[in-house]
């Protein structure tokens, strides 16, 4: 199959351009001139035997042929790219000790870690699930995520995210004669959080008047109320952050789509000396990329 892969110029030119949408744009990038790079597109499609854009004065538009062509040829410059920066770089090695929520921990972080791990397989890496701000100020730990105010003195902290609130069920529960199809049918229903006043801030916000045989019952730690939704035991109160992926792979769905915003945010928490540590940025830059 390598003997008719195109030549490596006329393939930077075509991504290029189709990324930009203009062939000065690309020009510019590449540091050629807008005839080279017409030229190097044109041959381009004389290789493949196809057009590649549909071509107007102010931008260019991809064909299907083009659109077909365009993530593989992106891809394979991003891996390149990726491959060549791991060169430069040194050796991401040693004991990393990270400290995060439950929440945090249970409903994400267990989902991706594997990537993590691979990208670094000479990473010790140690989890203590925890919010407790003990292991702010351990020595024994290099890096945390808290769920709080955002106000820890002597320390580096670094906004991850500031969530909203809002319900979520499981799909079994939006089926059938009971579904959830207003407010009101939250009646005679078990509505799980961490704090009673989340659920009562939503409710005012979806401006209803509190349901009958409302039953709201505060669980200590977030990440059990959520595992009782996905068990099909009632309604929790979600955040954005923790039900992502719950969402995404249809274990969990949102019966209404009034938000509120979290009284906390997710931060980074670290030593000051610790904030260029090479362990600490590539978990910390991993962790940025997965959730951008």
């Amino acid at each position: 199959m390598r003997h008719r892969l195109p030549p490596l110029n006329p393939l930077r030119a075509f991504e290029a351009t189709a990324r930009h949408g203009t062939v000065a744009s690309a020009a510019e990038e590449l540091n050629v001139t807008a005839s080279a790079v017409s030229h190097q597109v044109r041959v381009l499609e004389s290789t493949l035997g196809v057009a590649l854009f549909i071509r107007s004065k102010a931008r260019v538009k991809l064909t299907p042929a083009g659109e077909a062509l365009l993530q593989p040829v992106k891809n394979a410059f991003d891996m390149i790219a990726t491959a060549v920066v791991r060169l430069d770089s040194p050796v991401i090695a040693g004991d990393l000790v990270v400290s995060a929520p439950m929440l945090f921990t249970s409903r994400w972080l267990a989902r991706h870690i594997g990537d993590f791990l691979e990208q670094f397989p000479a990473v010790n890496l140690k989890l203590i699930p925890s919010n407790d701000d003990k292991e702010i100020y351990s020595s024994d730990v290099d890096l945390c995520v808290r769920y709080g105010e955002g106000r820890w003195r002597d320390r580096d902290v670094k906004l991850i995210m500031h969530p909203v609130l809002f319900p979520v069920v499981s799909p079994a529960l939006m089926n059938g004669p009971r579904a959830l199809r207003t407010v009101q049918d939250l009646a005679n229903r078990t509505l799980f959080c961490e704090h009673a006043g989340s659920w009562r801030r939503w409710l005012a916000e979806a401006s209803a008047d509190k349901p009958e045989g409302l039953r709201i019952l505060e669980i200590g730690i977030a990440h059990v109320g959520i595992e009782a939704a996905v068990r099909g035991q009632g309604v929790a109160l979600g955040d954005s952050f923790s039900v992502r992926d719950d969402l995404a792979d249809g274990t969990l769905v949102r019966p209404f789509r009034v938000t509120v915003p979290a009284k906390h945010a997710y931060y980074w928490i670290r030593r000051h000396e610790l904030t260029e540590a090479p362990l600490v940025a590539a978990f910390v830059t991993w962790v940025d990329s997965k959730l951008a």
